[in-house]
This record gives structure tokens, sequence and C-alpha cells, in this order.
């Protein structure tokens, strides 16, 4: 049954139908015209609307727009005594479920109203399962029983419901994008776009360009017109990762969209309205970048209304088992073959310390995937600072001398150690050896000008050539 709202100036039809449809079950309104119905709409939602076309005060084409704009998925017909073509191609345009003329047969209404019924079922019962299948596949792609995990995916089913801002914690490799997405869609806004964009990896020129957009000759290229991406993930999500990149000139104007919610393209003049849920992430401490002056306050604030921290692969290491099994099953499926982790194997990626965190266990499941040939992966097929692994040696390492260290000097000193390996590596290639060290382009050249060996990388280059 059906919540109906009939909608005619004249009362006769109103009674006629009220009687006609409260026969059959449905819950009954009326309204003697398009701004009553509109006003009983806000109200309360109806299901179906059937009104007359011509009608004082708000005529069905105007009602029809209005419906729409409240409910996009509320099933409208049309009556009239005086259809036209034009009258009908513009009902049908605007997304009227069907059109009928007076005087009408009763029982062809009641198909029509039927018909409607079955049609919004079943809408909402594809609806439904395509959000189910999302959410499945969603929440599967982020593997993990252990408590930790559990912890995790029940924050994600609780914030998906809600609009505020979320800011996702966590180490290089823990699976970031993954919980935004799965966050995405379990949300009422799965049906809406979800776009992602790594802010470490642009200018800050080409990040404002692309977040907010620009207008036809605004500078050089710009040839025409062109949304930023917040325009683009209107009423549906933006993910902005690796947000501790960001410039501060970029942080006033993001937190200023954030406020406004509205966007300004570069070169423009006007704004744009926009209504983009905002998932932010990063593997740095924002709070000790406020406390330094790198990353404002009130940004930081504003983007972590709720905060969802990422444990490394090393504090819940009860989760290899499955994430190895469902990497080795990804890639054999993809190879078309069939393997499986020998016990020797097993025990070793337990073990190790997995610094790269998930994704550097996917890698080493890829290659070892790739190079085994037997039924069960060895521990041959393993890179040699997996399998050469001993935690109690690093330990060892790094015990502290009865005397004390300079903690700060110390590790001032081994993250210069390991930024000019990188770049000796790469022969000078800042690119590549931010790829090694698993940090932004951006971020390596703070280092250098940190540790004062810019000019290092310059002559890495030259010596190589």
């Amino acid at each position: 049954m059906a919540k109906i709202l009939i909608v005619d100036d004249e009362q006769s039809y109103r009674q006629l139908l009220s009687l006609v449809f409260e026969g059959d079950g449905h819950n009954i309104r009326t309204a003697k015209n398009g701004r009553e119905a509109v006003e009983m709409l806000q109200e309360d939602p109806a299901e179906i609307v059937i009104s007359d076309v011509r009608m004082p005060d708000m005529d069905g084409i105007a009602l029809l727009r209005e419906a729409r704009e409240l409910y996009p998925d509320v099933g409208v017909i049309l009556m009239t005594a005086f259809a036209t073509v034009d009258t009908a191609r513009e009902a049908f345009i605007l997304g009227a479920d069907d059109f009928i003329q007076k005087p009408f047969d009763v029982e062809e209404l009641k198909l029509i109203v039927k018909k409607t019924i079955e049609k919004q079922a079943l809408v909402n019962e594809n609806r439904a399962f395509k959000r189910a299948q999302r959410e499945k596949g969603s929440v599967k792609n982020i593997v993990g029983d252990s408590d930790k995990m559990q912890a995790i995916f029940q924050m994600i089913e609780t914030v998906a419901e809600v609009q505020s801002t979320v800011l996702v914690y966590g180490e290089s490799g823990t699976g970031k994008e993954l919980v935004a997405r799965a966050i995405h869609d379990m949300s009422p806004r799965a049906e809406k776009p979800f776009i992602s964009i790594n802010c470490g990896a642009f200018t800050e020129t080409l990040l404002e360009s692309e977040l907010f957009g620009y207008v036809k000759g605004s500078f050089t290229g710009a040839n025409s017109n062109r949304k930023g991406l917040f325009e683009a993930a209107d009423e549906g999500t933006i993910f902005l990762d690796e947000i501790g990149e960001m410039s501060t000139a970029m942080q006033v104007k993001l937190l200023r969209v954030l406020q406004e919610r509205k966007v300004r393209p570069v070169g423009a003049h006007e704004e744009a309205t926009i209504d983009a849920r905002v998932i932010a992430a990063t593997n740095r401490d924002l709070k000790a970048m406020t406390e330094e002056g790198t990353f404002r306050e009130d940004l930081f604030y504003r983007i972590s209304v709720i905060p969802i921290s990422l444990p490394p692969l090393r504090e819940r290491a009860e989760d290899i088992p499955d994430l190895a099994a469902h990497f080795v099953q990804k890639f054999c499926r993809q190879a078309g073959r069939e393997l499986s982790i020998s016990p020797k194997t097993m025990q070793i990626l337990e073990t190790y310390a997995w610094h790269g965190n998930v994704r550097e266990l996917e890698h080493t499941i890829e290659r070892a995937v790739a190079l085994e040939r037997e039924d069960e992966i060895q521990p041959e097929r393993l890179p040699d600072h997996i399998t050469n692994y001993n935690p109690e040696r690093i330990n060892a390492e790094f015990d502290l001398p009865d005397e004390g260290i300079n903690l700060s000097s110390h590790l001032g000193n081994l993250e210069k150690t390991y930024v000019v390996e990188a770049l000796r590596r790469t022969s000078g290639n800042q690119t590549k050896a931010a790829e090694l060290l698993e940090l932004p382009v951006r971020s390596l050249r703070h280092l250098l000008d940190k540790h004062s060996i810019r000019s290092l990388s310059a002559q890495m280059r030259s010596s190589s050539d």
C-alpha cells in the first residue's frame, strides 16, 4: 500500500479518487492546488502524487518540478482535460511517470498507480542490492579479524551515516583510501561520485586548479572552463590524501571552502556552491605540525571532527595470515593458478616487522606468486631482507647505551643518512629517491633543506652523467 497525495482544484475529483484509493487500502491525502501540495510534501513525503495539470496558484507542471526537487523518487501521475502533445512532452521530460486525460476510466488509473508502485519497488530493490554489494565489497577489501580492525569496521559503519568530516591517520600502506571508500560506499552518498586526490603530488598552483577548477584564459593552457574536483564530487565524497603536504596558502583556501561550502575557480569572479563530504588522510602528526606552525590549527580542527587511526601491520600481526592468503588468492586468480603458503614461509611473514605495512606485504606476495613454480610458496621466493630478518639482532643494534644518547641528534643523523643513501642509489633523482623512502617529493625537498644537502642531489646527477 502507498502514501498517495491527490491534487485537484475540483472537489468532486478529490472526493472520487479518495474513495477509490482508500478502498484499495492506500493512505490518502488531498490538496486543492500545487502550492498547498508542496507544503504538505514538505511536512510529510508521499510515494505517489496524482495531480491535475491546470490549477490556480501553481499548476501540475510546476508541482512536478517542486516534487522532484524535494523527493527525486516520488511517483507523479498527471491528469488533464486539456491534453496537448506539448504538455505531455513537457511532463515526461520533467520525469512524470504517466499522463492521463480527463474524463478517465477509474480502472485505467488504478492500473497506472499499480504499475508506478511496482516500478518504485523494483528501483528500491535494485538500489538496495547494489548498495549491499558495494558495502560487502568495500569491507571485504579491508582484511582483518583482530580486535583493532573490528573496532575500525564498527567505526566505519557508524560514521558512514553522518556527514561530518573524517580524518584518517595511518602510516603509509595501511589502507587509508580503502577506509575512505568504505565510508562512502556505506553512506547515503553511495550513488554519487567518490573523488580521490593526493595533495602531495601537485604543486600549490596545480592543486588549486585541480580542486577548485578554472575559467578559460585564467592562465597559459587554460583553453576552456574546467570544473574542479570539489564540484565533480557534488553530493558525493572527496578524499584528500596526504593533506599534511598541503602548503599554508592552500590550507587557507581549503579552510574557506569547508566553512562557506563554496568554491571559486581560478580566474573566476563568481563562486559555486558545493555539497561534497570531505574525508582527509595523512601519515603525519598534524597536531605536532600545528604546534610547529606548519599546519593551521583551525583547519586541523575543521577536518578532524571524527578521527580514525589505522594501526600499522606490526601491531596486528594476527591479521598477517588472512592478509597473505587474501593476496595469494588475488594474484593466483589473475595468473590462473592455485598456490598456498608453506608453514615455514608463513612463519617468516608473521615474524617480519613490515615497515611498509599492508602495501609491502601485498607486493611481497605478488612477487612470490610470480616466481613460485611449485604448489606452495617457499621462503626462497621472499626477498632476502625478509628471510634474513632477525628481530633480536635488530633490537640489539638499537640498545640504549649506559651513558645515554641525544635522541634528537641521533634521529636527525639517522634521517640524513637514509636521505643521502636514497639519493646515492638513484643517482640524485629526487622523484625516485622520494619513492624509495615512501615520501612525497615535497617532503624529501623539505628534508634536503633541513639538513642543508639540497646541492648534493645535483652533484650526484652530475657525477652519474
